[in-house]
């Protein structure tokens, strides 16, 4: 037969899968221009190659099959240019999202390659802080299963995932604690933003100021030690603890299996 082609040659003409061209053919999408009584062979024409390249280019433009169906009834140019434009501004969100992720593994890998060359390790310091951007959650914090079960609430209640903040979660012991020398509970659990993050309803800064700062090579099993060392020495430079403690895990065993690479911080706001 002149000018038809079978669903197979079809198929390998675009490279489309025959089981799509059969359900084209179901919703009225692409209905073959022939079949054969006799054998129930559907046929398309070279007339059709077109009408198969558009749905093809409109579904890699990320059209659903409903709306190509209802451009190619319509075609016009206004709702044409309509549907292009709503498409247009869908991909340039997912642009955005996109390089939002990106600066986010660009910040971790830094801080990631920092951590090897730190050279104060175990050090108390003082240190001037901008203030940061995060999500927090009130909960009392207790144990492994404590902070697992606090993280995926806070994950639920900010409806963000969980792959991008990896080392970017921590604890917060709050000051009553801290001045009793009790280090074995949270009083809070947070997820550092950065500043290109969107906004959330539920965004929160811990504030800018004056922090003594300690980071050793171990968890949050190792921070009372470190808590003592640092609150000591907060004490000795005649300085008051300022609010709750910022304690952050930057490296832990889901990173590294070499318990030297492990890093935590923490953190102590102060005023004179």
């Amino acid at each position: 037969m002149k000018n038809l082609f079978s669903i197979g040659e079809m198929s390998k003409l675009h490279n489309t899968t025959i089981q799509a061209l059969r359900y084209y053919d179901q919703i009225g999408l692409l209905v073959p221009i022939h079949i054969d009584e006799n054998s129930g062979y559907r046929y398309y024409s070279t007339e059709q190659f077109e009408q198969l390249n558009t749905i093809n280019y409109l579904k890699a433009l990320g059209f659903s099959l409903k709306e190509i169906k209802e451009q190619l009834e319509h075609r016009d140019i206004e709702s044409f240019l309509d549907m292009l434009e709503k498409q247009k501004q869908i991909t340039e969100a997912k642009i955005n999202e996109l390089h939002r992720i990106s600066l986010k593994f660009q910040s971790r890998m830094e801080e990631i390659q920092e951590s090897r060359i730190i050279t104060d390790i175990g050090i108390p310091h003082l240190e001037e802080t901008p203030a940061r951007k995060i999500l927090r959650m009130k909960d009392k914090i207790s144990s492994e299963p404590d902070w697992e079960v606090s993280l995926r609430k806070l994950e639920n209640i900010s409806n963000l995932g969980p792959s991008i903040f990896i080392g970017r979660v921590g604890l917060t012991i709050g000051v009553e604690h801290l001045l009793k020398d009790k280090f074995d509970e949270y009083n809070s659990i947070f997820i550092l933003l950065d500043e290109h993050d969107v906004n959330h309803e539920q965004v929160a800064y811990f504030q800018s100021g004056l922090y003594a700062s300690i980071k050793f090579r171990g968890n949050h099993n190792s921070s009372p030690k470190y808590y003592n060392i640092l609150i000591n020495y907060i004490q000795q430079n005649g300085l008051k603890i300022d609010g709750d403690s910022i304690e952050r895990t930057i490296i832990d065993h889901y990173i590294s299996k070499d318990p030297e690479d492990y890093l935590t911080e923490i953190q102590i706001p102060v005023k004179d």
